[in-house]
């Protein structure tokens, strides 16, 4: 059995993963336990799916479009404080 735990609370997610010897056995605890209630919340049993694929974050450089425009410029510097970078406060 698998029981995710949120990262931030350490606290179960409200879902677990239990893994059966036989396709039996599976549909049988679907039959027995789905729908019944478990300390006052309904249970809801199913068979696992796979994850629908995510498309990829960011902008690829994979796509057959033209090449980001550069027209010149530095490479961004990072965001943050700007307090202390010259010994005084700029002014935005």
């Amino acid at each position: 059995m698998f029981l995710p735990v949120d990262r931030a609370t350490e606290k179960p997610r409200g879902f677990a993963f239990v893994e059966f010897g036989d396709a039996a056995s599976v549909s049988q605890a679907i039959e027995k336990l789905d729908g019944k209630e478990l300390n006052g919340r309904n249970l809801r049993v199913s068979e696992a799916r796979d994850r629908a694929p995510r498309p990829p974050m960011g902008p690829s450089f994979m796509d057959d479009g033209p090449p980001p425009m550069d027209f010149g410029r530095r490479a961004a510097k990072p965001k943050g404080s700007r307090r202390g970078l010259r010994g005084r406060k700029r002014g935005f």
